[in-house]
């Protein structure tokens, strides 16, 4: 995926890399095509536009605010002049050096040889000359070097003295280049050309000229620039192109050994398994017990690991398909298609699996779920297809959300009201029970529901290196669950058989709501507060993220706090 760079996003960048100790010098080598991206460049790092200066000049660009510098060269064509500016850099001072060059050159030496071989001879002579240079400038680690293929040209539109410059002479060019550089330190930069041609069609936004690079291939070019270049310094999720692979962490290392010793205990267990039968152990019964025994202890044992290989395969694809270069990634674009045919296309499913209720009470469980159900399927679509920059459906999706919250809450708050349990293993993710054997037991059916929204989110935290917070709706439910149990619980209990036997319990219950709404509005109100208390360790760490931020909690919070 690529990150669309805004001119404050390509300016941070530019000061994050210079605030962390690295220098921000690039050059620019070549001829008009690389000026044209030049300027592009610096126009998108510039406060103010920077005005096209006489052709054929070398330019310079310096911003001290963000601690940058951009150089354009003029050296249209791979000659012994462009030797001796590798020559010289080389010879400077590492500091002294760009940290990255982009270079490109062909269309000058086609044009003032008339297209003839020899031209291409010498093309292929000087960038062989021009080759260790590259090697010697990347050994200290210290420069990037980016080859620029030459883009295709609108044969139509070039003009009398230009005529000799074909796409097949650019492509016997770039095939040299490709061939020279392909196992040099140098980067063949050849997705600049795929660009161009991809936006060839409509003529309208090809150059008048024929010859030099539309505007909209100039934008993408300079996009996909500033991902090579700041992505791996900058943490947008979006920013997977030209991105190194993260490094594995410890807990990620830990993680991984316990779901490979789960494989491998499942591997053996099954083996085992499968051995019982020829030690003379008698087959199980049709109910899964040896004539009617007891389950044995490694049955269980077997089951569990099972489970947890199976969800170690799951977590390893996942890990590899977001956390490696393994597979391509895409940036998601909104059409209307994308959005609702998935949704028109569940819908139309769910007119063939119907279920009746025997239910009659507003909003009773079967109900709840089914909305719910509907909700989490249209959330889903949404971030899917990219649909939150569509403001109608970004705002039916938070009116789903709070929705959402609220039939969540409302039946927490319905099981409390009824029952009247507040035990402490009730708001317990992985906390134990007394009766959990019971399938009747209701802590252990609502403890079996935290456990699946939240079993998930904590192994994904662990597998993919990412702090709680980044599923924010998950966290946002269990802090919601813990409010409601935390208000129902704290003395005086009301529940609905105490409000039939003393309706002074009803001012109780409001009582216990305005005091909760109160305290929500403090929160709203202030930020110092609301900082205070939900960074306060060791809690901070389920409400921050990366960057240490409470900053994206407080929003989720704010949106649907009461």
């Amino acid at each position: 995926m690529m990150h669309k760079y805004t001119k404050s996003d390509a300016r941070m960048c530019m000061h994050y890399i210079s605030y962390w100790g690295k220098r921000n010098h690039i050059a620019f080598l070549g001829d008009s095509r690389i000026r044209q991206l030049y300027y592009e460049f610096v126009n998108l790092l510039s406060n103010e536009p920077v005005k096209n200066y006489k052709a054929h000049t070398n330019l310079h660009f310096k911003d001290d605010e963000i601690k940058v510098s951009a150089d354009f060269l003029w050296h249209p064509m791979v000659n012994t002049s462009m030797f001796y500016v590798y020559k010289s850099w080389l010879m400077n001072e590492p500091l002294n050096r760009p940290n990255q060059i982009i270079t490109g050159s062909a269309t000058w030496s086609i044009k003032l040889n008339n297209a003839s071989e020899d031209a291409l001879k010498n093309f292929q002579v000087n960038l062989t000359m021009i080759q260790p240079l590259f090697k010697n400038l990347k050994a200290d680690k210290n420069t990037d070097i980016i080859w620029m293929l030459q883009d295709p040209v609108d044969e139509n539109r070039l003009g009398l003295n230009r005529s000799m410059i074909t796409n097949r002479q650019i492509d016997q060019y770039n095939k040299v280049a490709i061939d020279l550089l392909d196992e040099s330190q140098a980067k063949v930069w050849s997705s600049s050309r795929l660009v161009a041609q991809g936006i060839r069609q409509p003529a309208k936004n090809i150059a008048d000229d024929g010859l030099h690079i539309s505007k909209p291939a100039l934008q993408l070019d300079v996009q996909i620039l500033l991902n090579m270049y700041c992505n791996d310094h900058m943490n947008y999720n979006d920013g997977t192109c030209c991105r190194s692979p993260e490094a594995a962490t410890t807990v990620q290392i830990i993680t991984a050994a316990f779901f490979l010793v789960c494989f491998v205990s499942a591997i053996a267990l099954f083996v085992y398994k499968r051995r019982l039968p020829r030690n003379g152990i008698k087959p199980r019964t049709e109910n899964g017990n040896k004539n009617g025994a007891p389950k044995e202890p490694y049955e269980a044992l077997y089951e569990v690991t099972v489970s947890l290989a199976k969800l170690g395969m799951i977590m390893g694809y996942v890990y590899l398909c977001d956390r490696t270069n393994f597979f391509m990634k895409e940036n998601k674009y909104y059409t209307h298609v994308n959005f609702f045919l998935p949704f028109a296309y569940v819908m139309i499913l769910g007119f063939f699996f119907t279920e009746s209720t025997e239910q009659t009470v507003v909003l009773h469980r079967d109900q709840t779920d089914e909305w719910k159900g509907w909700m989490q399927l249209v959330i889903l679509i949404y971030h899917l297809t990219g649909a939150s920059k569509v403001l109608p459906i970004y705002m039916q999706i938070r009116v789903l959300v709070s929705s959402y919250l609220f039939l969540t809450g409302f039946g927490h708050f319905s099981f409390f009201w009824k029952k009247g349990e507040y035990s402490l293993y009730r708001c317990s993710m992985l906390g134990g029970c007394l009766n959990w054997q019971s399938r009747q037991n209701t802590f252990r059916i609502m403890l079996e529901v935290l456990f699946r929204l939240n079993f998930l989110v904590i192994v994904l935290c662990f597998v993919m290196n990412r702090p709680y917070q980044f599923y924010y709706f998950v966290p946002l439910v269990s802090y919601w669950f813990l409010v409601v149990y935390v208000t129902m619980a704290i003395w005086p209990h009301v529940t609905a058989a105490s409000t039939e036997a003393g309706k002074v319990h009803y001012f109780y219950m409001v009582a216990k709501f305005v005091i909760l709404i109160t305290l929500i509005a403090l929160f709203y109100m202030s930020e110092v507060f609301f900082d205070k208390v939900f960074l306060l360790r060791p809690i901070k760490s389920l409400f921050v993220l990366q960057d240490d931020s409470i900053s994206e909690w407080r929003f989720r919070w704010s949106l649907d706090r009461y």
